[in-house]
């Protein structure tokens, strides 16, 4: 037990706000530092080959566009962080078990604040200007290795654009002050103007003619996952029970991306059930959600949304960078009524 794991919550409100402003500042500059390098004529082909496999960890693949954020976190870490609220970082790239603090040298067990990141979320999105990322980071009171997800008090989220967008948006907030407290702004990247981003969970009571998914992004386990969607929608409103399709599906394939897209009410209900899938299929892969990719799953919540396990149990997980973490959110309670129980069942038929 390190020194801070006994200590309750002491943080104000006005400094969780000031920790939020922080977030967002850094993930500003993550932003900036992508745009900048690719928009720069000067800089090296190299460093303009985004694809470019830089290294593999345990967690997951490094990419040369990994490595630019990572230098603009430290960078940012070591020059704004406060030295009074000394923090740990645990992100994609930094191995699991290495301790990375700020001010730099700090012990572990001097840490107050353990800040999670996932840099870049939707790396192949955006490595091929594809379809944009997203900039993700929380943080949670230091309780050691027993920090979890449902310590997050604070939490953001920033769009990295495509290099066609004007726009990107960020989200953030702070736990407990419900969707009034969540701060949404658009960005324009020409002008740096922010105005209100409207957020509003879809309120609808059904699926039919709206966008709900099963995640099934690669080859392993693509059949499997397929056949629980299908029977999951033909027990509900059976299929081919009419000429036009009743759900619609869209494979963001971004966990902050598919948050954001039941923030802002474009669809209804994600999941994502790889880690179970894969373990019974025998599939030995990282390609999987990790906590850092879920570590915005706060803001659906303070707006109002449902996530939760696939059992229909409270989604909360080690902040680790390895733990494989499978979930599933609904635009509104009503939705998770129709599907909890179904998918319950086709769970202990196929897991």
């Amino acid at each position: 037990m390190t020194a801070n794991q006994s200590q309750p919550n002491s943080f104000q409100p006005e400094q969780l706000q000031e920790a939020r402003r922080l977030l967002c500042a850094l993930q500003d500059t993550i932003r900036d530092a992508l745009i900048g390098a690719r928009d720069n004529t000067d800089t090296t082909t190299e460093e303009k080959n985004f694809a470019g496999i830089a290294h593999v960890t345990q967690a997951d693949t490094i990419y040369e566009i990994d490595k630019i954020s990572e230098e603009a976190i430290f960078a940012w870490f070591e020059a704004h962080w406060p030295a009074a609220w000394p923090v740990e970082l645990v992100m994609e790239g930094i191995e699991e078990g290495d301790a990375v603090t700020f001010p730099g040298g700090t012990p572990l067990e001097s840490t107050v604040w353990k800040c999670i990141l996932d840099p870049i979320d939707g790396t192949r999105n955006i490595m091929y200007d594809k379809r944009a990322a997203w900039s993700l980071a929380a943080l949670a009171p230091q309780r050691g290795s027993q920090t979890r997800l449902s310590d997050i008090l604070v939490s953001a989220m920033s769009e990295l654009p495509t290099a066609k967008q004007w726009r990107a948006d960020q989200i953030s907030g702070v736990r407990g002050g419900g969707r009034d407290g969540i701060v949404a702004e658009m960005i324009d990247l020409k002008s740096g103007e922010r105005t209100p981003l409207p957020l509003r969970p879809s309120q609808a009571t059904d699926f039919k003619h709206g966008f709900a998914s099963i995640a099934r992004f690669f080859p392993e386990g693509k059949s499997l996952l397929a056949k629980i969607e299908e029977e999951l929608w033909d027990e509900l409103y059976g299929l081919g029970s009419t000429s036009s399709p009743l759900v619609f599906d869209d494979q963001y394939i971004a966990t902050g991306g598919q948050i954001y897209e039941l923030l802002v009410g474009h669809d209804r209900m994600l999941a994502d059930l790889r880690p179970m899938a894969l373990k019974k299929l025998g599939f030995d892969s990282s390609l999987v959600c990790h906590p850092y990719d879920i570590c915005t799953a706060m803001l659906l919540e303070e707006a109002g949304a449902v996530i939760e396990a696939p059992d229909g149990s409270v989604l909360d997980v080690p902040l680790d960078t390895i733990t494989p973490v499978a979930w599933i959110g609904y635009a509104n309670p009503v939705l998770a009524d129709q599907v909890r129980p179904i998918l319950g069942r086709l769970m202990q038929k196929y897991f």
